[in-house]
């Protein structure tokens, strides 16, 4: 007896909903409920559940409100539930979020649920596709079928922050967009998984067993889950008017799901579960719900064992009467063809039963969230600045797609942290926030072209890693601070700043030279010291003393040429490849802007060599031209 469970099942129709009020007006604990693209402040509550709707204006500050087209509106769909007769567009930007902060915040269980109705509200008749992603990791491909389908989303998954992130990825086949979004807390001790909190589970299938109604929601189901129902026409259904415990059950079935089950109609056969993935790397965690419904006679007994692909999962096991149970594998099911199958011990008087089942496939998060520093630094410059740019969700993640003027570091150990801020044209007024100060792996400041003014502040000396500064273009004025002269006259910084505002005090005019114009390469003690040697072997020999042969026959010049610090970030994709090391530190794979591939060599801190042989070497390197020499570049 088998169940065969698709994926195209699992296209239910689903509500977005935010903070929840039921009938008798008591808030619901947790609960954040949105209906997408509503009018501005505009609430209601659904009379069936109970839970109040808002608009989404409070948690997105993006995209465009649209109403579905009328063909697929009411009253021509009479059924057509409320939210999802809107929607939330985003033709602007890659990426575009919803900022989630649940009550219960950081480290809690959430269900997270989102909906998709396309309706031709464009008028396009185009059906789009785009990636949804819950905070730095890819949650799924958002696709439709036709028209008028309906597509939801549930994923169960550990909160990282104070704040859950749900972002639409444009990934150029269509204008992203979103109906309705619900977030529900959860008992943390359920769903559990040999991964913990380093995996959340998308729903792949939730059953009601035994039952030919639609049932789950608020409040019969406190975390507002939905079950469809199923009957096989190989099982017979079997029900209880009594109440079943689940006080001792954290995942709390709702009655009218825990109370109907199924036995197989032939004593002797297992009830089966079968399923197919099209990945058969996919990984899978079943959670399947017990409780005897019949009033069994003293000598009569139930008990079963339950397996996967044969291999045993859990058992003998024996339901207690109106009691509930939850039994789930606690490692991975991995594979494209599944079976799970409940059948009867030899010493069992009856045969095995089901009451429901929930299949989630596991996603690993592969991408951590930007350091909470970083973030709440930049949060506040975006709000004290009132910055337009699209800065929505996390910073750094995903790594594709970070915010707009930003560069992070990206490590195993530790969180990303910004090391390139660019804000240059960006209309900020007022003076420079203290909030930079906060950025402390910042590499690089651009600031330039703004309406800053005030004095250029001491706390910028605070930036301990800061190697390229520009403030021109502003009406700054006041004396440059002591430290930050002292780095740049050093050669560890490369300052610019607009010396006929800077320069009134007779500190500043003890420094005449104050702006340094593009930085060399070889004046930097971490990143700017850099040399440009070409990658590829020589494989031809000099021609007429002019350079040294590269890639596909191309020549590039050896000569003195100066690269700013962001044109060796942007040369080496944020210094991400690592392709040697030497004395002196580590040797970057980079690509410049005519296409050539190059070696950026930095020197490192740590390295026993000093600037001054660094700076010796490049200077040798820039005099002598030798066929096993790869070709100096500036």
């Amino acid at each position: 007896m088998t169940v065969e469970i698709s994926i195209g099942s699992l296209q239910l129709l689903f509500l977005c909903i935010l903070a929840a009020v039921p009938a008798n007006g008591q808030l619901q604990t947790g609960f954040i409920s949105i209906d997408c693209g509503g009018p501005v402040n505009f609430k209601y509550v659904d009379q069936d559940t109970g839970i109040s709707y808002e608009s989404d204006g409070a948690y997105t500050d993006t995209g465009t409100n649209r109403n579905i087209s009328s063909d697929y509106a009411y009253p021509n769909n009479p059924n057509l539930p409320q939210p999802l007769s809107d929607l939330r567009s985003f033709p602007q930007g890659n990426k575009n979020c919803y900022t989630l902060r649940p009550a219960a915040g950081n480290a809690s269980l959430y269900l997270i649920r989102a909906s998709f109705f396309y309706a031709n509200y464009d008028g396009l008749n185009d059906l789009p596709q785009f990636d949804l992603y819950l905070d730095a990791h890819l949650w799924l491909t958002v696709k439709f079928s036709n028209v008028s389908d309906v597509v939801t989303s549930e994923t169960v998954s550990f909160a990282s922050s104070e704040a859950i992130y749900v972002c639409l990825v444009n990934i150029g086949a269509g204008v992203p967009f979103i109906s309705a979004l619900e977030l529900r807390p959860l008992n943390s001790s359920t769903y559990d998984s040999e991964y913990g909190k380093s995996a959340s589970l998308l729903l792949f299938q939730r059953l009601n067993v035994g039952s030919t109604n639609g049932s789950g929601r608020y409040p019969d189901d406190i975390y507002d889950r939905i079950w469809a129902p199923y009957v096989s026409p190989s099982w017979e259904a079997i029900n209880t008017p009594l109440a079943v415990n689940t006080n001792e059950n954290g995942y709390k079935a709702p009655p009218e799901v825990i109370q109907t089950a199924a036995r197989p109609r032939n004593a002797s056969e297992p009830l089966e579960l079968h399923w197919t993935s099209s990945n058969a790397t996919d990984q899978f965690f079943v959670y399947l719900y017990f409780a005897e419904v019949e009033q069994l006679q003293r000598n009569i007994s139930r008990k079963f064992n339950i397996s996967w692909n044969g291999s045993p999962i859990s058992g003998p096991f024996s339901s207690r009467y109106l009691n509930a149970a939850t039994i789930s594998n606690s490692k991975a099911l991995v594979g494209g063809e599944h079976r799970i199958m409940i059948y009867k011990t030899a010493d069992s008087a009856l045969p095995p039963i089901l009451n429901a089942v929930e299949i989630y496939k596991a996603r690993l998060l592969d991408e951590s969230l930007t350091n909470s520093e970083d973030v709440n630094a930049l949060l506040s410059v975006k709000t004290t600045y009132q910055i337009k740019k699209n800065w929505a969700g996390d910073p750094c993640g995903p790594k594709k797609y970070p915010w707009e003027g930003l560069a992070c570091n990206y490590s195993s150990l530790i969180p990303p942290q910004v090391i390139y801020l660019n804000l240059s044209s960006s209309t900020l007024n007022g003076a420079i926030a203290a909030a930079f100060a906060k950025l402390l792996s910042l590499e690089s400041l651009d600031l330039s072209n703004n309406g800053l003014t005030g004095p250029v502040p001491d706390f910028l000396e605070e930036l301990k890693n800061l190697k390229y500064l520009n403030l021109r273009g502003n009406n700054l004025s006041g004396a440059v601070p002591k430290a930050l002269l002292e780095t740049s006259n050093a050669g560890l910084l490369t300052l610019s700043v607009d010396e006929q505002n800077l320069c009134g005090s007779a500190s500043c005019k003890r420094k005449k030279r104050i702006i340094i114009p593009v930085v060399s390469s070889l004046l930097s003690v971490m990143a700017l010291c850099i040399a440009l040697v070409v990658l590829w072997q020589l494989r031809r020999k000099w021609k007429s003393g002019t350079g040294s042969p590269n890639e596909g026959g191309r020549y590039l010049a050896s000569e003195k040429r100066h690269f700013t610090y962001p044109e060796v970030v942007s040369m080496t994709n944020n210094f991400q490849t690592v392709i040697g090391k030497g004395g002196f530190g580590d040797v970057y794979l980079g690509i410049m802007s005519e296409g050539i591939q190059v070696a950026v060599k930095m020197l490192s801190a740590s390295s026993s060599q000093g600037l001054r042989e660094f700076r010796t070497e490049a200077e040798l390197l820039m005099r002598i031209h030798h066929r096993n020499l790869s070709s100096f570049i500036g």
